[in-house]
């Protein structure tokens, strides 16, 4: 089975993004929620990841909101696929109007 860890960064601010609500999707169906810690890391969703389509989405709005700063985006979905047994990093790089990722190790 597989592993996943994500990591937040605030762009423009140069610094983790902390406390980023972010909910693992299969398909429709929730497999995991947690929120990240004060180094914008979530080390590990609980799930096992077995192959297949995963999404993770990330509550972009609410963190932006907190700080009083306008953005676009409400939510950021990455969809991503796990295609072999090992761990997989998904990080974001974030700021109120563009995002970013790749896939991390």
């Amino acid at each position: 089975m597989s592993t996943l860890s994500t990591h937040v960064l605030d762009a423009v601010r140069g610094m983790p993004a902390a406390g980023v609500a972010v909910t693992l999707y299969r398909h429709a169906r929730q497999l995991d929620s947690s929120a990240t810690d004060d180094d914008g890391r979530i080390g590990t969703f609980g799930a096992e990841l077995e192959p297949g389509t995963y999404r993770l989405v990330f509550d972009t709005g609410a963190y932006f909101a907190r700080r009083e700063v306008e953005s676009f985006y409400p939510e950021v979905a990455i969809t991503f696929a796990v295609t072999e047994e090992r761990h997989y990093h998904v990080p974001l790089l974030l700021s109120p109007f563009a995002f970013s990722t790749y896939r991390g190790s």
